[in-house]
């Protein structure tokens, strides 16, 4: 692509004044804009690049799929710009209401913590399928000293990723709100601290504790919490800012990051760890009593039916959060099954129209967008083919719910988050393999066979019509 492309795409944007702030995710770039009314969107959907547009809270994001990093950088080169990616959005116009505002936020706090999370979930897969799953009777990792140390190896890196995640919790809150990001580093390393011991091993009367004379502290640790960390961190970046507007800009230097890492460090251990510690657990049990409770088959079928809708408004990047403190309060997470579900069942609706739909140009954006989609990545299955045939996402949506309530069934768990689509399989629980594929065969099949039959209903009794998003 040449640089032309990417100044079209900043102009249609309403060029440099009119960015606030500019960050990607898996698959979108993802615009902070001063006035929306000024974007050209029927020159944004011409580039080739752009699978869709959809304004989601206060940001203006443009699905390109896989290569959103690569078209991200380019963007910044071609059009020389160097914009900020804190989360100053006083310019911007929001008609957000405060819990759209709460969880829009949750979601872009977990947005730069997405490859690791994806890579540590694949490794833990990987790691299952050599130390977990039997072949004649025996484990790979039993049967030789290589397999054994490969086995063995992997928790290294599985276990700085989940085990230490609250170190990247803090430092990607501090950098979303624009405070000190070594600061959120140290308070998140001071949550996971050798001197902590992990609540799992602590037993009656085992508690350690500082003993300051008038009052003891407890030495409890905060290893994989989430919303623990979410909270002192955001404890942190309030009092870091309380406290430069009372301290002279001379001294600021000094006393600022002394006196805000000490005070949160103390208010975390003293009421924010343990208050996050209980609403996480409390958020952990009511959606495990969801799923696998006695109305499970309800709400999994729900969730499958409504996935998709709520990856269009862009919050289902909340939903790594609620499963990383499944697997804290469970150990395990019945909610990713469903996630990698819904991703197939859209991948396989993207297919029906790849198989029917045989013209070049429509087969050049739905076969990429099926192998996308079958690899975890949805948007550009989901925006550039389903959404625009409309008949399709429905079809997606009606199988996923299908094959979700399947999987609730069975009480499908996973040790941990993966990759949404076929290689989700790796990361869930051993013993639920075979109920997994054939909940994976409901998610491919319903959706693939629901769409062909739409299409050649519509194609035979009117034209088929396509809605540009």
């Amino acid at each position: 692509m040449n640089e032309q492309v990417f100044k079209q795409l900043l102009k249609a944007v309403g060029g440099k004044e009119n960015i606030v702030s500019l960050t990607h995710c898996v698959s979108r770039l993802r615009f902070a804009l001063k006035d929306e009314s000024i974007i050209n969107e029927e020159e944004i959907n011409k580039l080739n690049f752009v699978k869709g547009c959809i304004y989601s809270g206060s940001q203006y994001q443009i699905i390109i799929g896989p290569e959103v990093e690569k078209i991200y950088q380019a963007f910044l080169i071609a059009n020389d710009l160097n914009i900020s990616e804190g989360s100053n959005r006083t310019n911007c116009k929001s008609d957000e209401n405060k819990f759209q505002k709460l969880l829009g936020s949750l979601s872009e706090f977990f947005i730069p913590l997405l490859p690791a999370i994806i890579a540590g979930g694949l490794i833990l897969g990987f790691r299952n399928l050599i130390g977990e799953i039997e072949f004649g009777g025996s484990t790979l990792a039993s049967t030789s000293t290589f397999w054994n140390g490969i086995y063995e190896f992997m928790w290294l890196p599985a276990q700085a990723i989940f085990h230490f995640l609250p170190v990247g919790i803090t430092w990607s809150v501090a950098k979303k709100m624009g405070t000190s990001q070594i600061l959120g580093i140290v308070l998140g390393l001071t949550m996971i601290s050798p001197q902590l011991l992990p609540p799992t091993q602590l037993g009656v009367g085992d508690l350690l504790y500082w003993d300051f004379g008038i009052t003891q502290l407890a030495r409890v640790g905060y290893q994989s919490q989430v919303v623990p960390s979410v909270l002192a961190a955001l404890t942190l970046s309030y009092i870091e800012r309380g406290l430069k507007k009372i301290i002279p800009s001379v001294i600021s230097m000094i006393f600022v990051p002394l006196m805000g890492l000490l005070i949160a460090v103390l208010v975390t251990h003293a009421f924010i760890g343990p208050l996050g510690r209980l609403i996480g657990d409390s958020i952990g049990n009511i959606v495990a009593t969801a799923i696998v409770g006695s109305y499970g088959i309800i709400f999994s079928f729900a969730f499958g039916l409504l996935y998709a809708p709520i990856v269009v408004t862009g919050l289902h990047y909340v939903f790594p959060a609620v499963n990383l403190q499944l697997i804290v309060t469970l150990g395990s997470t019945p909610l990713f099954p469903l996630v990698a579900l819904s991703n197939l069942s859209q991948a396989s609706a993207s297919l029906g129209i790849a198989i029917m739909n045989k013209k070049k140009q429509e087969r050049e954006i739905s076969i990429p967008a099926t192998i996308s989609g079958y690899l975890g990545v949805t948007e550009p299955a989901m925006y550039g083919v389903n959404l625009r045939y409309k008949f399709a996402f429905y079809s997606a949506m009606i199988g996923a719910a299908m094959a979700c309530a399947m999987a609730a069934v069975f009480e499908i768990r996973a040790n941990s988050i993966g990759v949404g689509g076929l290689p989700a399989i790796l990361s869930i629980q051993p013993q639920y393999w075979l109920a997994f594929m054939v909940a994976m065969v409901v998610a491919v099949l319903i959706p693939l066979i629901l769409t062909i039959m739409v299409y050649q209903i519509k194609g035979k009794s009117v034209k088929l019509e396509v809605t540009e998003i």
